[in-house]
C-alpha cells in the first residue's frame, strides 16, 4: 500500500485481477462503485469502492441472499450472473442484471452499496440479456437490454439492442419496445452489454460487439432523441485490441463502461485479458483507461488508441486501501468477501463456530465434478505465479470421504489435491479433470489425519505439494499443465478458483473435514 505522500504518477491494470469481468462503474460524490459478473460463483455480484478508480476494496455482495439468487444443482458451468450495471438515482442504488438459467432479468435497489440490498423485482417480459438503466433529465427511466430480435436475423449471429421504458414505481417495463441497433456495420455479431448516456443534450448509445473473446469491441452511437434513430460513429470500433494480433499482452478490450470524475475528466472501464503464450490463464478482468470527446466521438487514450499495461492515473487524490491479508486464520464470525461458493447454498454446510479459529466443512454427496453445489469454499486465482496452501484434518472412514485442496475452472476442467482413503489406509491422492476425463496423476500414502497441501503456480505450470508443514512441503506427482484450469481449454466465461473441498462423493455421511488456515501468496510478476 502506496502511503499518500508518495502517490504514483501511473497506475498499472488490471484494476481488478482475476476474474471480474463485464465491469459496470457509477460516481456518487467523490467516490465510485463498481461490480462485475459473477456467474455460478455465489454470493452473487461482488461490489468494490474507491476514491481514485485505481485502488479498490470490496465491500459487500449485492446478491448474498438464496432468496435473491437461486441458481440450483444442475446449472452448467458459466450460466448464472450475467453483465450487472449499477447506477445511482435520486438517493437510491440499482444494479440490474441477467439470472441465466435462474430467472431472467430482475433489478435489486439499496441506500447503502454495501448492503443489504432488496430480493429481486424480477421483469417478467424483458427478453434477452445485459439489462442497463438511465435516467432522462424528466425522470423517466429507460431500459436497454440485448437480444430482442424482431422479425428474426438478418444475418449470422446478428443481436439487437432494444429500448423500453420502465415503471420502477411498479416494477415493469411499460410503453412500446423499440430496436436501437443492431451494432455498427451490417454484419455485426452479437452486439451486446449496451449503456446509454447523454451528452450536450444528445444520446450516446455504448456497446460491445464480435462477442467476449479475441474481436471483442466497443462501439457508440448517437441520436438527437432518445428513440433513435441511432448513428453509428465514424470512429467505430472505438476500442478494439483485435487488430494487435494474437501475441498482444492485452487481449478481448470490451464490454466497457464510462464515468465523468468530479474533475470533468472521463475514465472507461472494461473487460480484457493479459495473454501469456496466447493462453487466458485467469479469465477475463477489470482494466481502467482514460477517455475523450473529440467533437461527438469518443477517443479511448488519445494518441494512444489502445489499453496499456502502465497508463498515468487519473487526476484524483490517490487513496490507497488495506492491502488484502495473505493468511486468513478464520476467526471472524463470517466468511471473508474474498470466498465463494458454486451455486446458491440452500443449507448452511460450513461453521466457523464448531472449531473456533478454523473453517468445517461437513461432507456431502455433492461433488466438484457435477453441476451441483459441492462443500467448497474458494477464492479466484488472481496472478501468474502464486502459492496456496491450507492446512487439513480428516480423518476418512470409507473410501468415499475425500477433502483437500481444489484448482478449478469447472466441473470438467480442474484438479483435487485429496486426503482420502484406500485399502483402508489414508493416502493423498492428486487427480485431474480434463473434459471430463478423470486421471489420477499421483497418489501416496498417509497415515496421518493431520496434512498441509499446496499449489505453486508459474505461468503454465502447476506444481502440487503435500508436507506436515509449511516447511516440508514435498511435490507430488509431475508438474501440472495451468491450461486445464484456463478459459482457453475450459472453454466458458469465468476464470480459476482454488479453495478448500470436502466430499463423500455420492453417498452420504456424518463426517467434517477441519481447515486450520488458508493462505494465497502472489509471486512475482510474470510479463508477458
Amino acid at each position: 500500500m502506496t502511503p499518500p505522500h508518495e502517490a504514483p504518477a501511473t497506475f498499472n491494470n488490471p484494476i481488478l485481477p482475476g476474474f471480474h469481468p463485464d465491469p459496470s462503474v457509477c460516481r456518487v460524490g467523490d467516490t465510485y462503485y463498481l461490480v462485475t459478473s459473477s456467474f455460478e460463483w455465489f454470493p452473487g455480484v461482488p461490489v468494490y469502492r474507491s476514491k481514485d478508480l485505481v485502488n479498490w476494496e470490496q465491500i459487500g455482495h449485492v446478491l448474498d441472499r438464496p432468496s435473491q439468487l437461486a441458481m440450483k444443482d444442475g446449472m452448467k458451468a458459466s450460466q448464472g450472473i450475467w453483465a450487472p450495471t449499477i447506477r445511482y438515482h435520486d438517493g437510491l442504488f440499482y444494479m440490474i442484471t441477467t439470472a441465466q438459467n435462474s430467472g431472467g432479468n430482475f433489478y435489486v435497489t439499496a441506500s447503502d452499496p454495501a448492503g443489504p440490498w432488496s430480493d429481486p423485482i424480477w421483469l417478467k417480459d424483458a427478453p434477452g440479456i445485459d439489462p442497463s438503466l438511465f435516467w432522462d433529465d424528466d425522470g423517466t427511466c429507460w431500459y436497454t437490454g440485448a437480444g430482442w430480435i424482431e422479425g428474426g436475423q438478418r444475418w449470422p449471429n446478428e443481436n439487437r439492442i432494444y429500448l423500453q421504458q420502465l415503471d420502477t414505481g411498479k416494477g415493469r417495463l411499460v410503453g412500446p419496445r423499440l430496436n436501437l441497433t443492431s451494432g455498427h456495420a451490417a454484419n455485426a455479431r452479437w452486439t451486446e452489454g449496451p449503456h446509454l448516456f447523454k451528452r450536450n443534450g444528445k444520446y450516446v448509445l455504448l456497446v460491445a460487439e464480435g462477442g467476449t473473446g479475441h474481436h471483442h469491441a466497443v462501439t457508440i452511437h448517437h441520436a438527437d432523441k432518445i428513440t433513435g434513430p441511432y448513428v453509428p460513429d465514424h470512429g467505430n470500433p472505438v476500442l478494439t485490441h483485435r487488430h494487435l494480433g494474437l501475441d498482444a499482452p492485452i487481449s478481448t478490450t470490451g464490454h466497457a463502461d464510462l464515468v465523468e470524475t468530479q474533475n470533468g475528466e472521463w475514465w472507461s472501464v472494461m473487460l480484457g485479458v493479459r495473454t501469456r503464450h496466447r493462453n487466458n490463464l485467469l479469465g477475463r478482468e477489470t482494466f481502467l483507461t482514460p477517455v475523450a470527446w473529440q467533437d461527438q466521438t469518443l477517443v479511448y487514450n488519445p494518441g494512444i488508441g489502445r489499453v496499456l499495461e502502465s497508463d498515468r492515473r487519473p487526476a484524483l487524490v490517490w487513496s490507497p486501501v488495506p492491502s488484502p491479508t495473505p493468511r486468513d486464520e478464520f476467526a471472524t464470525p463470517k466468511l471473508g468477501l474474498q470466498w465463494n461458493f458454486l451455486r446458491t447454498p440452500f443449507e448452511t454446510w460450513w461453521s466457523l463456530e464448531k472449531q473456533p479459529g478454523s473453517l468445517s466443512l461437513q461432507l456431502r454427496p455433492q461433488s466438484v465434478t457435477k453441476p451441483e453445489n459441492p462443500s467448497l469454499v474458494a477464492r479466484r486465482i488472481q496472478h501468474f505465479r502464486f502459492r496456496a496452501a491450507t492446512r487439513l484434518t480428516l480423518s476418512p472412514a470409507a473410501p468415499s470421504e475425500t477433502a483437500g485442496l481444489v484448482a478449478m475452472q469447472n466441473d470438467r476442467f480442474h484438479y483435487r489435491l485429496l486426503l482420502c482413503q484406500h485399502d483402508g489406509q489414508n493416502v493423498i491422492s492428486l487427480r485431474k479433470m480434463e473434459a471430463g476425463v478423470e486421471t489420477e496423476v499421483a497418489s501416496h500414502p498417509w497415515p496421518s489425519p493431520e496434512v498441509v497441501l499446496a499449489l505453486e503456480g508459474n505461468m503454465l505450470a502447476y506444481t502440487f505439494l503435500v508436507g506436515s508443514s509449511l516447511e516440508d512441503l514435498r511435490p507430488i506427482g509431475p508438474t501440472q499443465d495451468a491450461r486445464v484450469c484456463g478459459t482457453s481449454r475450459a472453454g466458458g466465461f469465468i476464470g480459476p478458483f482454488v479453495g478448500m473441498y470436502a466430499s463423500s462423493e455420492g453417498q452420504p455421511s456424518t463426517n467434517t473435514a477441519t481447515f486450520d488456515w488458508f493462505e494465497y501468496l502472489p509471486g512475482p510478476e510474470a510479463s508477458p
